[in-house]
C-alpha cells in the first residue's frame, strides 16, 4: 500500500432508505469492499474476482468470479458486478462482501439500491485508479 491512500475508502450514493455506501480497503496489492445500505445493512453475499485477460482480446482485462449467497438473499448480483468491475479495472484480486435491504421493496426500489451501487463502485475506481493503483495499470 502507497503512503498516499488511507486504509481505507468510503463513498456513497442515494439518499434514505435508497442510500448506499461502499468502503473498500487495500490489502497489500488486492482490494476488500463491503457494500451496504437500505434501510438493514448485512452481508447477503461474498463475492471474489480474479482478472485475467480477456477471452475476446487478450489485450484487455477482464475477470473471473465466484459468489457466495447467503439462503434467501438476493445481494449476488451487486456482490459480483461490483468485484468483477473493480478487479478488471484495477487488475487486482478484489472481494465484495455486499448487504442491501429495503422492507418490501418493489421493482423501483431495487433498481435504485442496483444504481446506486455501481454509482459507488465508479466513483470507486476512481479513487483508487488515482491513487494506490495508478502505477499498477497496464497501458
Amino acid at each position: 500500500m502507497t503512503s498516499d491512500l488511507a486504509d481505507d475508502q468510503n463513498v456513497s450514493a442515494g439518499e434514505g432508505r435508497h442510500r448506499v455506501n461502499l468502503r473498500a480497503v487495500v490489502s497489500g496489492q488486492d482490494v476488500v469492499v463491503v457494500v451496504s445500505g437500505g434501510e438493514q445493512p448485512h452481508v447477503g453475499a461474498v463475492a471474489i474476482a480474479i482478472p485475467r485477460k480477456s477471452l475476446s482480446d487478450e489485450n484487455k482485462t477482464s475477470s473471473t468470479s465466484s459468489v457466495f449467497t447467503l439462503v434467501g438473499h438476493k445481494d449476488d448480483e451487486v456482490a459480483k458486478r461490483i468485484s468483477e468491475k473493480i478487479s478488471k479495472s484495477l487488475n487486482r484480486v478484489v472481494v465484495v462482501a455486499a448487504g442491501l435491504h429495503i422492507e418490501n421493496a418493489d421493482k423501483k426500489d431495487i433498481e435504485l439500491l442496483v444504481l446506486n451501487s455501481m454509482l459507488c463502485c465508479d466513483k470507486m475506481i476512481k479513487i483508487l485508479k488515482g491513487k494506490a493503483f495508478s502505477h499498477f495499470q497496464h497501458a
